[in-house]
């Protein structure tokens, strides 16, 4: 067979492949989420103001896929992991798990799950229990939820610490003889512990040195590939996420400001708040001038936030619409959606026109 056939037969053989993939499972659905918290309080107990903290937040996440939330500190992505896995009970909206509404469920109700659904948090330093052994904080989810026989948990816990990259001597520890990028290593073990689907990543090396997070980082992205894990990976860290993710959401202040594929996202950012975010990145050649977007002031307060558009008051383009009318969130290029006035006029799209929804991952 010649070349030229040998490449034809190559481009069928893929084409077919591709064709036979089976259709991407939605693992988690998020629908119009929302999450406040009072502030204050009238005497009959009323609230009377409250912080927004999550504003209407809309996706849809695939399994074995990561979606990553960036945006700066205060924006609301914590708060957003937290509601999912209703360590915060929501004010409004969906959340659909595995085919299940969970909006409402009980706590009793969400045991039953739990082992469906976990969370590594950000400080490796204050989430583990400085008083039990390695061994002891990984042997109790399994015991709690019976993962396997008490005869067999050991030798399960073993193995896990294995494929974390932790030494079989570790067992007999405590965290405070670790390290950093250790602990955080035994966090990720624990959450594993129970075979968990989802994953939510919570700034989970924001602490650690440079050298370390890149070690936890391919940790993170062998055990997907091992295990068939789902992550939700929350970060401001854009190197990272664009690292990691399949496809990212930029949050700011409690609301999806845009959404779409890693690749589009930072090859062609359509928001303005995104384009600001990736000119602060830091470029390692010398020689090429950065492009840096500086927004002046400061990010206004989720227990008042602006009218309209919430960021007019730092966004270099706004106009007088902006500060009245919230703007649509739509989508504006295949699986690529956003929320500004700006592309509305560029795109040639009516104000009239109603949004498109909800998103998917």
């Amino acid at each position: 067979m010649n070349s030229d056939n040998l490449d034809l037969q190559n481009g069928i053989n893929s084409a077919e492949a591709e064709a036979s993939k089976p259709e991407p499972k939605p693992l988690l659905i998020v629908n119009n989420l929302r999450k406040t918290f009072p502030i204050k309080k009238d005497l009959i107990g009323r609230v009377t103001q409250e912080l927004v903290a999550v504003d209407n937040v809309s996706f849809v996440l695939n399994e074995g896929e990561t979606l990553g939330i960036v945006g700066e500190s205060g924006c609301g992505k914590t708060t957003l992991g937290r509601t999912i896995l209703k360590l915060h009970p929501s004010n409004g909206g969906e959340i659909i798990f595995d085919g299940k509404d969970i909006t409402n469920y009980s706590k009793s109700e969400m045991r039953h799950i739990r082992t469906d659904m976990q969370i590594i948090f950000q400080d490796p330093y204050s989430s583990l229990p400085p008083r039990s052994t390695v061994g002891d904080i990984l042997s109790e989810p399994v015991l709690v939820h019976n993962i396997v026989p008490k005869s067999e948990v050991r030798e399960y816990v073993l193995e896990l610490m294995d494929k974390c990259g932790l030494r079989d001597y570790y067992f007999e520890r405590y965290p405070h003889e670790f390290s950093g990028g250790q602990r955080q290593r035994i966090c990720i073990a624990r959450a594993l512990s129970v075979n968990p689907k989802l994953v939510i990543c919570d700034e989970p090396v924001s602490a650690l040195d440079v050298s370390i997070q890149a070690q936890i980082i391919n940790l993170l992205k062998e055990l997907q590939r091992s295990l068939g894990l789902t992550y939700l990976f929350i970060s401001h860290d854009l190197s990272v996420v664009k690292f990691i993710s399949d496809k990212i959401g930029v949050m700011y202040l409690g609301a999806m400001m845009e959404f779409g594929r890693k690749e589009d996202i930072f090859s062609n950012p359509l928001h303005p708040y995104t384009k600001a975010l990736f000119s602060a990145i830091p470029n390692p050649n010398p020689d090429k001038k950065m492009n840096r977007i500086v927004l002046k002031g400061d990010i206004p307060s989720p227990a008042n936030p602006p009218s309209g558009c919430r960021f007019h008051t730092r966004c270099p383009y706004a106009t007088e619409r902006c500060k009245t009318d919230v703007p649509v969130y739509r989508e504006y290029e295949d699986g690529h959606f956003a929320a500004c006035h700006l592309l509305e006029e560029q795109f040639g799209i009516e104000p009239e026109a109603k949004a498109d929804t909800p998103v998917e991952a």
